[in-house]
């Protein structure tokens, strides 16, 4: 990978040139401050700013061709209609379907995502297609079953074996789908294996109210949070998804542990799952709080601007304060703190950090505001605002133009066939 300037761009709202070195941001300068040799490849980016990629910390990836097929019925329900048609998707699927997510994200300006879903050489395989950041997990999923219990564990070992040799930049974790679906011992053995090759743990967790009155019921009266540190499953290591319905016990032991809590407003309203986010409790206790959108088959869309949008005004209305989740806060939730969750040097635009970075067309309606950027990008503007994506030092979307594109979604269609 040689080397690339982003010419005349804003960053904080200095006009700047970026330079990157191969998948890093090697240094940013006032712009026409530094000359730069002939093997530097310059990109003029007037009128356009950078701000790093979007860390969606929660996502179904291959949920992308399955919107609309569980609409306006509760969780419970919901998620049976969605086993069902998971039972006909096969790796073929996995793979079209990641690549028509990849696609959405890339256009929404995502350049990293935390999945949690099946078949995941095949997502693994689009994702590198398309040069995104994938974080990809082996889900484990044993509905109390023995006999599938071990048939799991021999194959996530078998899959580890695999990504080892993949060599690039993507990610391998651990998904314990949720207490409800995995059993105990299941649960204990994934997350000893994840421990003992250094790997994050992705988990559903305190989605429902129901799911906390149950596990309540079955252990003795803890929640699921206190459950699952019962086992000594959390930890720092530790990918929460939802965490919804939190006692002040709960907020204080994730706090402690130092888990990370992604909040999926989208999907939360959707599936009626609730939407009193504890989001300054758990910043205030010490949790590592971050967005995600969670799959297509119940939020519909990959859009992590949307996302932004929603969970502040949620926040503020229900909470009746509107300093609740401020700008600043909202941007570190959507880029830096994923980084962090994920243990990637990822969501920031300085000098070391891997060369994960949108550019934003301000030449809109949008941004003729003498408001800040990141309020006209996040409550005015629309993710048609995203010009171009960088992802690992090199173009992934330029020009709104992602290589490929009219045959991702001309070979989807065809696939679309096996649920009809």
């Amino acid at each position: 990978m040689g080397k690339l300037l982003l010419n005349n761009v804003v960053t904080e709202g200095v006009v700047s040139d970026i330079l990157i070195d191969g998948n890093t941001i090697a240094g940013i300068y006032p712009s026409a401050t530094k000359t730069f040799g002939d093997d530097v490849s310059v990109v003029d980016c007037g009128g356009k700013t950078a701000i790093p990629g979007f860390v969606n910390m929660h996502t179904h990836a291959g949920m992308s061709m399955m919107r609309g097929i569980g609409e306006d019925i509760a969780f419970h329900e919901w998620i049976d209609r969605i086993w069902d048609v998971e039972s006909k998707v096969d790796q073929e699927w996995v793979y079209h379907a990641t690549k028509v997510a990849c696609l959405e994200m890339i256009k929404t300006g995502t350049t990293t995502f935390s999945d949690h879903y099946w078949h995941m050489p095949m997502a693994h395989k689009a994702a590198m297609e398309l040069g995104i950041r994938p974080v990809l997990a082996y889900v484990f999923l044993d509905k109390n079953d023995p006999e599938e219990a071990e048939r799991q564990k021999i194959q996530c070992q078998n899959v580890y074996e695999e990504a080892r040799k993949w060599n690039d930049h993507s990610t391998f974790t651990i998904a314990i789908h949720a207490i409800y679906s995995v059993s105990e011992e299941m649960i204990v053995w994934s997350t000893e294996f994840a421990r003992k090759h250094g790997l994050k743990i992705h988990i559903h967790l305190s989605e429902t109210q129901k799911e906390v009155e149950d596990c309540m019921a079955q252990h003795g009266g803890m929640s699921p949070v206190e459950y699952l540190d019962s086992l000594g499953v959390l930890g720092p290591d530790v990918i929460a998804a939802h965490t919804l319905w939190l006692s002040e016990n709960d907020i204080r032991i994730l706090g402690e542990r130092g888990v990370t809590c992604v909040h999926n407003i989208n999907s939360n309203l959707k599936l009626s799952s609730g939407y009193r986010f504890l989001y300054n409790e758990l910043r205030d206790a010490g949790a590592n709080v971050c967005l995600g959108t969670d799959g297509c088959a119940s939020s519909n869309n990959l859009d992590m601007l949307e996302t932004m949008k929603t969970a502040a005004m949620v926040q503020k209305a229900w909470r009746n304060d509107p300093s609740a989740m401020p700008i600043s806060e909202l941007m570190a939730m959507a880029t830096a703190n994923g980084g962090k969750g994920l243990g990637l040097n990822i969501g920031r635009i300085e000098a070391g950090a891997l060369a994960d970075i949108v550019l934003v067309d301000t030449e809109s309606y949008h941004f003729l505001s003498p408001g800040s950027f990141e309020a006209n990008l996040i409550y005015s503007a629309h993710s048609d605002s995203i010009d171009s994506v960088i992802c690992n030092g090199k173009f992934i979307m330029q020009n709104r133009v992602v290589p490929g594109e009219k045959e991702i979604l001309a070979e989807a269609k065809k696939i679309l066939t096996k649920l009809s």
